[in-house]
């Protein structure tokens, strides 16, 4: 098991990886609210290698057979490993490529706020609120634990789909068949 899910969990890392870091030059382009539907899209891109690393587990290793347990254990565990690469990644951006994140995140939450008709007590609710998250964010702790949850119900709900897609009872051998078809038959 430890070679599949290494091998297609540093892929699927590998994979969230470089499409966060391939989005950067366009970040200003793209914008936040279509950056979410990206961001998303890449994570369900990466996150399509748990499915391919439950099958191959199976295929290669359980003689094309797999239990829900089984399949679930090799997929979570895929998960957990791009997930690692995701929140890597996430804290060199945030921390060294792009240090006014937070400056520019609440500048765009605030005209959210402004456009949509809101009072000045909601704008400076919404400053308050922000700063209160730039001050959680520059705590690498929080913010990797933030970082994690964004991956990781997809590759959740992933695991769970796949798993339960892939599962496959153990197939009778010849003498099986041969045997249960002479009960039967009795």
């Amino acid at each position: 098991m430890k070679k599949t899910v290494l091998t297609f969990g540093l892929i699927s890392g590998v994979v969230s990886s470089l499409m966060m870091l391939a989005t950067l030059p366009f970040i200003h382009r793209i914008g936040f609210d279509k950056g979410l539907i990206v961001g998303y899209t890449a994570i369900v891109l990466s996150f399509l290698l748990v499915f391919f690393g439950i099958r191959s587990y199976r295929e290669n290793v359980g003689n094309g057979s797999i239990t829900f347990g089984r399949a679930f254990s090799v997929g979570i565990l895929i998960t957990l490993i791009s997930c690692a690469f995701y929140v890597v990644t996430w804290e060199i951006i945030y921390f060294k490529l792009m240090p006014d994140f937070m400056e520019n995140f609440t500048t765009y939450a605030v005209e959210q706020v402004r456009s949509s008709g809101g009072s000045q007590q909601m704008i400076e609710a919404k400053l308050k609120e922000m700063k209160d998250l730039g001050v959680k964010l520059n705590n690498p702790f929080i913010n990797a634990a933030m970082a994690f949850i964004e991956p990781f119900p997809v590759g959740l709900l992933l695991t769970l789909i796949s798993s339960a897609i892939l599962r496959r009872k153990p197939r009778p051998a010849d003498g099986d068949a041969r045997i249960s078809g002479a009960l039967t038959s009795s």
